[in-house]
């Protein structure tokens, strides 16, 4: 991630309360203070990369993995639902890896997009939106397993991008928001 504000948390799980820390990054509105109450969160997979939360508002709070036991520790504790689901921005951002993928693999990752309720031809406009920042970002990654929503909303603000090629400061809130909501597509089909 880049050196500027962080999107992942390093956390403090304190009974039925997640501590953030302020200088981790942009604190999520449902964590007024960097406290993020057991009772604001409506599920979290211990097992995405990187591992999340989600909030009732609909907001994605990412975990760094070196917490992972502790925030399934944290969601028993509380009583609070582990859901594994797509990971849409995974399939997403594939092209922008540093790996070749035969069609076949090419068209599973567009079959997984559809079932998401991604067709074909939102996929290609969402990675053509994307591609200028995310060609930057990973040209200095060079990661060739993985980008998801959380190296997508990195890159928006990173000072590893170029300045040009960044999102303004001013919309990274609206930013975050429509990915977060492409994120979330699968909440919303029958």
């Amino acid at each position: 991630m880049g050196d500027d504000v962080r999107v992942i948390f390093d956390p403090l799980f304190d009974g039925d309360r997640v501590r953030l820390p302020e200088g981790d990054g942009a604190l999520p509105d449902a964590a007024p203070g960097g406290v993020l109450c057991a009772s604001t969160v409506r599920e979290a997979d211990p097992s995405a990369v990187p591992p999340e939360i989600r909030t009732r508002s609909g907001e994605i709070v990412f975990v760094t993995s070196v917490r992972q036991a502790e925030l399934e520790q944290f969601c028993t504790d509380n009583g609070i639902p582990l859901r594994s689901r797509p990971d849409v921005w995974g399939d997403l951002l594939e092209p922008f890896l540093d790996t070749e993928f035969d069609r076949r693999h090419r068209a599973a990752t567009l079959e997984r997009l559809a079932a998401a309720g991604v067709d074909a031809a939102e996929a290609a406009a969402i990675r053509e939106r994307v591609r200028p920042l995310m060609v930057a970002y990973n040209s200095v990654h060079w990661d060739w397993f993985h980008l998801g929503l959380a190296d997508l909303l990195d890159a928006a603000r990173s000072d590893l991008v170029p300045e040009e090629l960044r999102i303004p400061p001013e919309d990274l809130r609206a930013f975050r928001a429509w990915a977060t909501d492409i994120a979330a597509r699968p909440d919303r089909l029958p």
